[in-house]
């Protein structure tokens, strides 16, 4: 298992021989960014799920009962709330997420989850629910059987489960009956922003949109935006417009980073990672502690006297073992594919790597920032 964490993190860290990444690696900007005004839009509601097998909100949930009851006075239906006993209805909140240019009439996911105290919602159906954006508008209605995924039964005591059968989704579940307006133009000019912010890629980005055009339309505004003027022959084609800047390519910069995860035991870093000089002694104090545990018996003639008893005597014995340190010396210009090489050349275990690192980066020798999760 050492082994092969190891052998992995090398193949992680070598993209190509040496330990160097390739100084020709473009993507088009569209991979690394997006145009202003471009965005999801979240959407909420609260609604009821009927049609569950006795599964749904017990009586203690008055939610679920003053729901219930403003539904059925929508249908000439009046009756007081300690009177509905139900346990097929529970009341759920529904999620969407509602996508950029999207129309009136085109179709979402919706996902449902139990707010009360339900215990399935296998089976259920939604009714119509409205979705609303944090305006309070009104954007979707959804509506449709669920799709648990899960179920959990149980009888005197015994409970079978699997997955969460208090959440569920409905495959486009929701019509939009409002389109979001986005608005990617502004005041002639449009907005690139980039996934990673970083000023070398904005740059680079700028100097790629401005050799694609024969005048500069583009400006670096900071290290995740680069504003992008529009010039007059393109007005009348955006669309034309944006497309030929988003298929433009461009070499992103990137920052040397090491990531670590103390839980898992599992490192990655870049290949453009290097270190300084600096050299690692790695050694293990092993301490183990063994305790026996004896009955002395007393003597037949003394057995049936008073106050004689078995005693239990504990026997503990102390081993210490120190094996020699191992030495790891790395020259200058050193990568962590080399680093890894040489901590597999003496069996460094994955969570001796880990505080290795974390030492050379104390040292001020890992020339990359590293981040523990």
């Amino acid at each position: 298992m050492r082994q092969q964490f190891l052998s992995t993190m090398l193949a992680c860290a070598l993209l190509l021989p040496g330990g160097t990444a390739s100084a020709a690696d473009s993507v088009r900007l569209k991979d690394i960014g997006r145009f202003g005004g471009w965005r999801d839009n979240m959407l909420v509601g609260h609604g009821l799920a009927t049609g569950l097998a006795g599964t749904g909100d017990s009586q203690r949930n008055r939610a679920t009962r003053q729901s219930l009851a403003n539904v059925l006075t929508q249908f000439d239906l009046i009756i007081p709330q300690d009177q509905i006993q139900s346990r097929n209805v529970a009341v759920v909140m529904v999620t969407a997420t509602l996508p950029p240019f999207a129309r009136t009439g085109d179709r979402i996911d919706v996902t449902v989850t139990s707010a009360g105290d339900a215990r399935s919602l296998l089976g259920g159906l939604l009714l119509m629910t409205p979705l609303k954006g944090p305006d309070g508008r009104v954007y979707a209605l959804a509506q449709g059987p669920l799709s648990v995924g899960g179920y959990k039964y149980g009888l005197n005591g015994n409970v079978v489960q699997k997955n969460h059968p208090t959440v569920g989704g409905i495959p486009g579940g929701a019509t939009i009956e409002v389109a979001a307006g986005s608005e990617v133009l502004r005041d002639g000019k449009l907005e690139f922003l980039l996934a990673e912010p970083d000023y070398t890629t904005a740059s680079r980005i700028a100097t790629a949109i401005n050799g694609g055009f024969s005048e500069p339309v583009a400006a670096a505004l900071d290290a995740g935006t680069v504003s992008i003027g529009v010039p007059a022959e393109w007005r009348g084609r955006l669309v034309g417009f944006m497309t030929r800047i988003e298929s433009l390519n461009v070499q992103p910069d990137q920052r040397a980073r090491v990531v670590v995860n103390e839980r898992t035991g599992t490192v990655v870093a870049g290949a453009d990672v290097t270190l300084s000089r600096v050299t690692i002694s790695h050694g293990e104090l092993r301490v183990s502690v063994v305790t026996d545990y004896l009955v002395s018996q007393p003597v037949l003639p003394l057995r049936s006297g008073p106050g004689v008893r078995s005693e239990v005597v504990p026997q503990t014995r102390i081993d210490v073992a120190e094996p020699p340190a191992q030495a790891v010396q790395l020259g200058l210009g050193s990568t962590v594919g080399d680093l890894v090489r040489a901590l597999n050349r003496i069996k460094a275990s994955p969570r001796d790597m880990i505080a290795i690192l974390q030492g050379i980066k104390a040292a001020g020798a890992l020339r990359a920032e590293l981040i523990i999760q």
